[in-house]
């Protein structure tokens, strides 16, 4: 084309001789016009080149319109997104803007460029017609048949000989029923009649379907992953398998927690089976590898997933577009909560906290078009966090794969619904970080004691524990898998468990469907004998009783269903499916209605049941998840009930949860762990247990420090016991600002004497001069790893500078560790908190509900979920020194105080005390900004603080005083079946926790 370009056709058939050569009859050109002068690209005289070339030299030519967008009128988001892609803004790009004309034409619109580019050419008649004909034709050999191309509609599994089968008929199911064996002997199963009927029903099931192979890659992918020393568990509906569970791919044994084979697989069932393995995130990838390996590349993929534009990236690409400064857009995008762009500018107009922003919208002109414009476009194409691809050796012949982004892994060029469709086994490989953590508490365990522990091994760890379950009823769960929410430590204090099974019923009343309905409340109510169980009908109590007559589960609807019905569990599977399709919803009804009618269930009996099945059959939990969720979550609490600071160690390597690591020192603190700071002569590249005079506690590893690379942490670690600053940095080799960032927070405290931290500071600065100079120090000796001789910059002498103040130092471990660890953020507020009356988190408890309180913290948690009135409510957690405290604020308090919720790291909020269980919360009326406060206090005196609270009268407490919010508009929640706020159930707007480097002290830390 550049050849053509330049006007120099002889250049073009030369450069396309090659091409013909290779390509032989399935070469072709493209003509592309849109109307632009001259010679270049887009212009009807290339385009009547292109076509003169190809008649002159026999090569067929096709008339495209290289679509970029559906309509005329997107062309402006093609400009936008060419400026993203180029970091220019649109202003600067002038001449080289998109055409308008690159949308999907119609054949008559096409059939007119054609015309006009052979014309153009000099065609003879007709060549408009036959250029539209040639690309008829080259789009019929293009056609690709999804069932005799891509195998669609059939099963592509792996070959049973990949995992130990023979290649006879048969050899797969054979070795799938000789493995389960051994597994039901090994797990002292194989004399119980039950157990075996039920693996012999399953694997008659599973030899029908013919997914022998199925069961065995999985079961070979956790045994591999085993023997890499990482811990896995299935989670889902196949842990309900007794194959699963023979094949010790799944941990509990269906039988004793009433988990059935048909929520997970059934004759009725034409799609595949769905395993999901939890392993180590720290070794997700190892995993990969080994599946690679043990199946080969060309049965192997990982899926891919499309990123999108959401608000806040549009608004960044489309300010930049629009050449508005960096700064302004930074300030826009981060006022908004992680929302659709498409929702941008509803949001605005109708979030309380946005109305300042509101306030100037006009002033950056398209910016809100353009970005609601962007919503839901392709941003850009990433390997999926889990999906791994399992077929038979003919993967890359039916689909298109491309490296990951680094190379690593061919990535199917399909999403997860595709997936499915094409027959193939995608297997969800999660990479969890409790499960890391979880494993370094025990390798930490075992470094320290020489104690091996087995957390899957009943004869190592109890999952009916008292000591475990006394910490969870306590609450004391932060750090603990699935139970360390504000809302899940609201439920532990109502529901108080006391086994495994009530901590299955509370991960599954944790959720959006069985809260909008009430039935935590119902749940506990009878549980705790408040109220009598309720059960509809005397052939529903096996069903029910456990659950006290409440209805949570999948396996309870479908239990119904059968036994009310008379169909088998596989059909009532299909139906509680159904049940979540409005238009198969009123089908199902007649036939439940008639089917319970000839059995012999009267009409009140059969309306009761039905409104139950209606309203929590469609999204109800699966009974199987929850057992699944269960075991580690009671694993976790069992670590930190016996052995807290590896519990602790874990926590802090892997961050594995809601909470910040500053929440989990101060946390720790409280449970007795004690927390070490980071030392060059103590930590290590991670975080480890050492032993104190108070027990075991956490030392800080080398990793939290910020910016450090693993080369500057193995050589610290590696070059201990320095002796002084001029020893670690001649040994270690630390960069200046690693170096100023370990002597800032106090990591070289036990090498600096009588000097200062100031004074390691400056003799930092001296050494990385003369580093700089090449002489090592001011002896002029090398620095290839010798100690120099003398002591000219002894860490040990003092220069005289002043000792960083408390603050200061403070302000050093927001800035490099983002945590608080030699004191807490609010000390230094102590007074201020004093003087306003503000009540601490220890104390609190001890109030009376209804009475009106003063409390402070360090924003820990925000969170905006949906709740069943269809508001908006804000929760929060505040964290002080002695504790934690959860606050709610109703919708019509957020004009006035939900701005500062989200954009403040410390919090002062009025409140009425509210009770929660044996917890006590705050019902929050108006909050500010903890440091604005202080600043009045500081620059005017405690007066004015005072003041500043006053200003602001507080509303009446939204949970006493009767008045109902005015209705706004609501969005249905297909999860939760019931309305809910448009702009509940969001990430919030700023940061879900308090940014600590905002609250860092910028004051002189330096040398000088």
């Amino acid at each position: 084309m550049r050849a053509l370009t330049a006007g120099r056709p002889d250049i073009a058939e030369r450069l396309l001789a090659p091409w013909r050569e290779v390509a032989g009859e399935g070469l072709w050109l493209e003509v592309v016009t849109y109307g632009l002068p001259g010679l270049g690209a887009g212009s009807l005289r290339l385009a009547a080149h292109t076509l003169t070339l190809g008649d002159r030299l026999g090569i067929p030519v096709v008339a495209t319109n290289a679509v970029r967008y559906e309509r005329r009128e997107q062309h402006r988001l093609a400009d936008v997104l060419d400026a993203a892609r180029l970091l220019r803004p649109i202003p600067f790009r002038a001449g080289r803007l998109d055409p308008g004309e690159r949308y999907l034409k119609s054949g008559a619109e096409m059939a007119e460029v054609a015309e006009r580019v052979a014309a153009c050419a000099s065609a003879a008649a007709g060549r408009g017609r036959r250029l539209i004909e040639e690309t008829a034709r080259a789009a019929r050999q293009c056609a690709v048949d999804p069932v005799r191309d891509l195998g669609l509609g059939r099963p592509h599994l792996p070959e049973p000989y990949v995992v130990g089968a023979g290649t006879g008929a048969g050899d797969g199911m054979r070795l799938l029923r000789q493995r389960c064996a051994a597994g039901m002997t090994a797990r002292g199963l194989d004399g119980n009649p039950r157990a075996v009927k039920r693996l012999e029903y399953e694997l008659g099931v599973i030899a029908t379907l013919r997914h022998e192979a199925y069961f065995l890659a999985v079961a070979q992918v956790v045994a591999d992953t085993r023997a890499l020393g990482v811990r896995v568990a299935a989670r889902g509906s196949g842990a309900g398998s007794m194959v699963n569970h023979a094949l010790f791919v799944a941990t509990a044994n269906p039988l004793e927690h009433g988990l059935l084979f048909e929520r997970f697989l059934s004759e009725r069932r034409t799609t595949l089976p769905d395993i999901d393995l939890d392993v180590e995130s720290a070794r997700r990838l190892d995993v990969y590898d080994k599946i690679f390996e043990r199946f080969g590349p060309e049965r192997v993929a990982v899926t891919g997933t499309v990123e999108t534009y959401r608000a806040r990236h549009a608004l960044r690409d489309a300010g930049l577009a629009l050449g508005i400064g960096p700064r302004t857009i930074d300030r826009i995008a981060a006022s908004f909560p992680r929302i659709r762009a498409g929702d941008i500018r509803a949001c605005l107009a109708e979030l309380p906290e946005l109305r300042h922003l509101a306030a100037e919208a006009a002033r950056f002109g398209p910016l809100w078009r353009l970005a609601e414009g962007l919503d839901a476009l392709p941003r850009g194409f990433a390997m999926h966090p889990c999906g791994v691809i399992l077929s038979s050796a003919g993967l890359l012949d039916r689909l298109a794969v491309q490296p990951a982004p680094g190379g690593a892994y061919p990535t199917v060029q399909a999403d997860k619904h595709d997936v499915e469709d094409l027959g193939l086994l995608k297997l969800d490989v999660l990479g969890v970080r409790m499960q890391s953590a979880m494993a370094h508490a025990v390798a930490e365990i075992r470094r320290t004691t020489g104690r091996h522990i087995d957390l899957d091994d009943p004869g190592h760890v109890d999952l009916g524990d008292e000591a475990t379950f006394e910490l969870i009823r306590r609450g004391s769960v932060l750090g603990c898998f699935q139970l360390e929410s504000p809302g899940q430590r609201d439920l532990i204090a109502r529901l108080q468990p006391r086994t495994m099974r009530d901590v299955i019923a509370d991960i599954s009343l944790f959720r959006p469907g069985p809260v909008a309905g009430g039935m935590p409340a119902r749940f506990i109510a009878a549980r705790h004998g408040h109220e009598p169980p309720h059960c509809p009908h005397p052939d529903l109590k096996p069903i029910v009783d456990d659950t006290y007559g409440v209805v949570i589960w999948h396996e309870q609807i479908i239990a119904i269903l059968a036994v009310m019905t008379g169909c088998d569990r596989a059909a009532a599977d299909v139906a509680r499916r159904a049940l979540a399709d409005p238009g198969r919803l009123a089908r199902v009804e007649t036939w439940f209605r008639t089917r319970a009618a000839e059995r012999g269930y009267g009409r009140a009996v059969t309306e009761e049941v039905w409104a139950i099945v209606r309203e929590f059959g469609s999204y109800g939990f699966c009974r199987a998840h929850a057992v699944a969720f269960a075991v580690p979550a009671v694993q976790s609490a069992w670590l930190k009930a016996h052995h807290p600071a590896a519990f602790y160690a874990g926590l802090f390597e892997h961050d594995p949860g809601m909470w910040a690591p500053r929440v989990l020192v101060h946390d720790a603190r409280r449970h007795g762990v004690p927390i070490l700071p980071v030392d060059v002569n103590a930590s290590l590249p991670f975080h480890g247990v050492e032993r104190t005079g108070d027990g075991w506690g956490v030392r800080l590893a080398l990793s939290m420090v910020r910016g450090i690379t693993a080369p500057e942490s193995a050589r610290i670690a590696g070059g201990r016991p320095f002796v002084s600053l001029r020893d670690l940095w001649l040994r270690a080799r630390p960069s200046l600002p690693l170096a100023r960032r370990l002597i800032r927070i106090g990591a070289l405290d036990a090498l600096r004497g009588e000097a200062s931290r100031r004074d390691l500071l400056l003799q930092a600065a001296e050494l990385h001069r003369h580093r700089r100079h090449g002489t090592g120090t001011s002896t002029g000796t090398s620095t290839d790893g010798q100690l120099p001789l003398g002591d000219e910059l002894d860490g040990a002498r003092a220069s005289g500078l002043a000792e960083m103040t408390a603050r200061e130092s403070l302000g050093a471990e927001l800035d490099v560790l983002s945590a608080d660890v030699s004191r807490h953020l609010l000390t230094h507020h102590h007074r201020l908190l004093a003087e306003l009356g503000a009540t601490d988190a220890r104390h609190l408890q001890a109030m009376h509900a209804g009475r009106p309180v003063l409390v402070a913290g360090v924003r820990a948690a925000t969170q905006t979920p949906p709740v069943p009135s269809g508001k908006r409510v804000i929760f929060v957690t505040l964290e002080d020194d002695s504790g934690m405290v959860d606050l709610v604020f109703f919708d019509h308090g957020h004009p006035a105080c939900a701005r500062t919720i989200f954009h403040s790291g410390l919090l002062l909020v009025r409140g009425t005390v509210a009770r929660r269980g044996d917890r006590r919360t705050v019902v929050g009326q108006a909050a500010w900004d903890l440091e604005e406060v202080a600043a009045a206090r500081r620059d005017a005196g405690p007066q004015a603080a005072l003041e500043l609270l006053g200003r602001t009268e507080p509303a009446p407490t939204p949970a006493h005083d009767g008045t109902a919010a005015p209705a706004g508009r609501t969005l249905p929640d297909g999860t939760a079946g019931a309305r809910l706020h448009p702009w509940s159930d969001l990430q919030v707007a700023g940061s879900r926790s308090a940014d600590l480097r905002r609250l860092a002290h910028r004051g002189p830390g330096s040398a000088g």
